[in-house]
């Protein structure tokens, strides 16, 4: 045994050690769930009127430079008409901080707590990662055999639902969902195939447990949905496989009244050749129209900047692939290219800076949308370009993690808000046109009314 003095002494030492930052208490796993202090307040320009624009108040939109919103032919009015109208549905794409809902939690709840609450979204069956996760719902599952679209080993036939996961299970295989909100009903995407079985869906009531229904998955091979009520009052949404074998993609919670819809589509460690590539082309383009979205994001690239070759060669072409399967599977929806965050690397002066290859991919990627026409959001230049993510791991309260690239909450804070406010920006500038426009017409009638007749 050892004596309770050493014992003593090893405790202080180790606190004393943390207190000290020696330890690096954000390299401990899962510390990014942990609550950080409020985000420093983000200084904007001085400004000298306020605009009131239906649906929104705020101030004067910004110019580009400071927004590094580029939208040139307006691709995004597609979105900015589905916000006015009151139901608005985006698809944000991305890699292992969209998998944790890091970032689009933010944007989505801005944007919800702005134009309505319309629902959660889409979410997988189970946690693909420990890390997976929605910030309104809470999972758990067993018994699934999980493929992941591009990963070695896992189903190569491309057929893996809106969000490039597939889950296959057998009787006794479950899936449960607890809602920190009420929805009013729940779709659960799934593979028709010969032979498939069966799920049930239940859902918790003041009086116990309810049966919603059930879904036969036999029948040609191709996508299948099955939508269920939920009860008024319930927040715990259970499946289960009751025989044969099924294969799901995930569940779409929604609520009755009008607003924003934001599904964070998010796969650890992927490229954008997940979906360039690794998608059935024909599957991805039924899911995407069948979601009905008004703007897709993209937003990959942090894992590419790693591969200089890769970026000079591939990072182009393999993007407007994706770009043009998304244009053709759903034309009336807005695309955005959203550009990586700044990603940092320790120099041989000990110093953090930022990782080499990055301008390169992010000058590839605005040159890619300006000739495709679509949207741009340059992260980087927006959070501060160049050497941001050492100011954030320098800094108190600490944005960034140990490996300069994952941002803590706080973080993430703000480049959703980043986010948010080049879109609200741009929704003023819309409306703003649509008035103007509306004015140029009411003008011309009355020019035409009050010219003499012949």
């Amino acid at each position: 045994m050892m004596p309770w003095k050493t014992i003593l002494t090893a405790v202080l030492f180790t606190a004393a050690m943390v207190s000290l930052k020696v330890f690096d208490p954000h390299t401990i796993p899962l510390v990014w769930q942990m609550p950080l202090p409020k985000p420093p307040v983000i200084e904007l320009p001085p400004v000298k009127h306020r605009v009131v624009i239906q649906g929104m108040e705020s101030e004067p939109p910004k110019s580009p430079a400071y927004s590094n919103l580029s939208d040139p032919k307006h691709e995004l009015d597609h979105f900015y008409a589905a916000l006015a109208s009151g139901n608005a549905v985006v698809l944000h794409y991305g890699d292992s901080p969209t998998t944790a809902d890091l970032i689009t939690a933010d944007a989505r709840a801005m944007l919800q707590k702005q134009f309505g609450d319309a629902g959660s979204g889409f979410v997988l069956i189970a946690r693909p990662w420990a890390w997976y996760g929605h910030r309104g719902v809470e999972m758990d599952s067993s018994n699934w055999k999980i493929d992941v679209a591009g990963v070695p080993g896992a189903l190569k036939d491309g057929l893996n639902g809106l969000g490039a996961a597939t889950f296959r299970g057998s009787v006794g295989a479950m899936a449960r969902w607890t809602l920190k909100s009420e929805h009013s009903s729940v779709e659960i995407a799934y593979l028709t195939q010969p032979g498939g079985g069966s799920f049930t869906l239940e859902a918790n009531t003041g009086d116990g447990v309810a049966n919603l229904g059930s879904a036969d998955t036999d029948g040609e091979q191709g996508p299948g949905y099955a939508s269920f009520q939920i009860p008024a009052g319930s927040n715990q949404i259970t499946l289960r496989v009751t025989n044969g074998s099924v294969r799901l993609f995930g569940a779409d919670f929604r609520k009755p009244g009008p607003g924003v819809v934001y599904s964070s589509l998010g796969i650890n460690g992927a490229n954008i050749t997940l979906l360039s590539h690794a998608l059935n082309g024909e599957h991805w383009a039924a899911q995407l129209r069948h979601y009905h979205p008004n703007l897709v994001v993209i937003a990959f690239g942090t894992n590419e900047s790693g591969f200089p070759a890769f970026v000079n060669s591939t990072w182009g072409p393999e993007l407007r692939v994706a770009v043009r399967r998304v244009q053709a599977a759903v034309p009336e929806a807005s695309i955005l290219l959203m550009s990586p965050m700044d990603r940092g690397e320790r120099k041989d002066t000990g110093d953090i800076g930022t990782i080499a290859a990055l301008p390169r991919l992010i000058e590839i990627e605005s040159q890619a949308a300006s000739e495709m026409g679509v949207a741009f959001f340059n992260t980087y230049e927006a959070m501060g370009g160049e050497g941001t993510m050492a100011k954030w791991y320098n800094g108190e309260p600490r944005l960034v993690g140990a490996d300069f690239i994952h941002p803590l909450p706080a973080g993430a804070r703000i480049v959703g808000e980043l986010l948010y406010n080049a879109l609200r920006d741009g929704y003023n500038e819309y409306k703003q046109r649509q008035l103007k426009e509306l004015e140029t017409r009411a003008e011309a009638q009355g020019s035409s009314k009050s010219e003499p007749s012949n």
